[in-house]
């Protein structure tokens, strides 16, 4: 294989990053490419070797793409979506492996923000005479690696709010009926979503309502990369007994957030089923709803990287007001309610945004049923 651009061989990288994705957190996903550069060639870079980090614990892109380039490696080219990290972790620093492989040149899609690296792995490579480009595909690199960059910048996961509405905006019609909004090929998208996840979130009236089991079902009896913490946001800690979230508590992890104003005795009785329970502080001027800034505090500190906020209204709307929206995955299906629940309720904006409310912006028709993706625009 060979590429005509530094960009087309950053691309390259980047689709073998995502491969990871779901597999490698809370380490970043990241692709590597080995290539050799010939000069005056019209297609000039020769594909040598490539990897990706394929899992937690295990050896990084960079060693994969090294170890598969062998010999070739010498004097070659190395791109790669994230700068090499210098630093003793589960494996040794890459930037030990790409010197002893005789590495002549790296390509870096975007630097790596975390403490721990910083700039140091570049700097390393420098001071050994490696010469180092720095940008190439760096906005798709930076995005690849946004959940991780959030977790360690901000010591919180990257919010994914998902909801499923009408054409008229509605989720539930006005009698709370929703099964089903979307059609099947959303559901499995969602499904899909959940596997990757660290945590799936959503309030207790939507338990109450709704009865999920917010596990992850796929296809074929398919394992998906990660299981998903089912997680419930409920400050009186009134989860029922008989949902299936208790009822699946021993075999799927379920963790509730109470406030203080929970009864200790239904917190005793939802940890006896195996729910785990945490009590943390309650929203400004709601003492009976616990923070939502709070819950993201705690599961920072779980080292979560990725969570989806499926609902309600009322609890999207809680994240949104926040400004803790990072992503958005609607899907949009051709029917009308009428009457009924919005998406996303609380305080809301006073203005129509000056922007699209989302950037980095993906539509997909799934059957009958539209798809929209986004990273929220943060305004300046």
């Amino acid at each position: 294989m060979r590429f005509e651009s530094p960009a087309a061989v950053m691309q390259h990288a980047i689709g073998l990053a995502r491969r990871g994705l779901g597999f490698v957190e809370p380490n970043p996903a990241v692709g590597a490419v080995v290539v050799d550069e010939r000069p005056g060639d019209p297609v000039a870079y020769e594909l040598v070797a490539e990897g990706w980090h394929e899992r937690f614990g295990g050896p990084h892109a960079e060693v994969h793409a090294l170890q598969r380039a062998a010999e070739r490696a010498r004097g070659a080219t190395l791109f790669v979506t994230l700068e090499p990290c210098c630093h003793e972790g589960k494996t040794p620093p890459c930037t030990r492996a790409v010197l002893a492989a005789g590495i002549a040149k790296v390509v870096v899609g975007t630097r790596d923000p975390a403490p721990h690296v910083d700039g140091g792995g570049i700097r390393a490579l420098r001071e050994a005479g490696v010469e180092v480009e720095i940008g190439v595909g760096g906005e798709d690199a930076a995005a690849l690696v946004a959940p991780f960059v959030t977790l360690q910048t901000k010591g919180r996961p990257w919010v994914h709010a998902k909801w499923a509405m009408t054409l008229d905006g509605r989720i539930a019609s006005r009698t709370g009926h929703s099964r089903w909004i979307s059609g099947e090929r959303s559901r499995r998208v969602v499904h899909d979503l959940r596997g990757r996840m660290d945590a799936v979130v959503v309030g207790a009236g939507t338990v109450r309502a709704d009865d999920p089991l917010l596990t992850t079902r796929l296809p074929d009896d398919a394992d998906p990369p990660r299981v998903a913490t089912r997680v419930v946001l409920d400050g009186h800690a009134s989860l029922p007994l008989d949902s299936q979230l208790v009822r699946t508590a021993p075999e799927v992890p379920c963790l509730l957030f109470a406030t203080e104003a929970a009864d200790p005795e239904a917190v005793a009785a939802l940890s006896g089923r195996g729910v785990e329970v945490a009590t943390v502080s309650a929203s400004p001027g709601s003492p009976h709803r616990p923070s939502v800034r709070a819950v993201l505090a705690e599961l920072g500190r779980r080292h979560f990287t990725n969570v989806l906020v499926e609902g309600g209204g009322t609890l999207l709307g809680s994240f949104s007001d926040a400004g803790l929206v990072d992503e958005v995955h609607a899907f949009v299906a051709p029917k009308l309610l009428g009457a009924g629940r919005s998406p996303v309720e609380g305080v809301g904006l006073p203005e129509v945004p000056r922007l699209p409310s989302l950037e980095r912006l993906r539509v997909e028709r799934l059957d009958d049923d539209v798809y929209w993706n986004g990273i929220v625009r943060r305004e300046e």
